[in-house]
């Protein structure tokens, strides 16, 4: 999108800004609890002609910039939030990727 003056917006500002880093967060669920959704991608899969689809698992992704300088900083400040609020650690597991 073409912006005419000086008014960007907020992700663009953060975009521009030399010391914002990308914290990418992958949430799944963890080996032995039953995956609802995945068993009914996989069922679905199956339906529509695919049956060598086999053990389909469904998480997500959550992404996030981060003001940061220090790639090992802002992993840990991550995994703090991973911890306390992005994933139930009881039953899932995560990936920080940080860029």
């Amino acid at each position: 999108m073409l912006r005419m003056g000086p008014s960007l917006s907020l992700w663009e500002r953060v975009a521009k800004r030399s010391d914002a880093m990308k914290a990418t967060v992958h949430v799944f669920l963890k080996p032995g609890v039953l995956d609802v959704q995945g068993k009914a991608v996989e069922n679905a899969l199956h339906g529509l002609g695919w049956p060598s689809v086999k053990d389909a698992r469904v998480g997500r992704v959550i992404e996030f910039d981060l003001d940061a300088t220090d790639a090992e900083a802002a992993k840990a400040e991550v995994k703090s939030m991973c911890e306390k609020l992005l994933a139930n650690t009881v039953i899932e597991s995560y990936r920080i990727d940080i860029a």
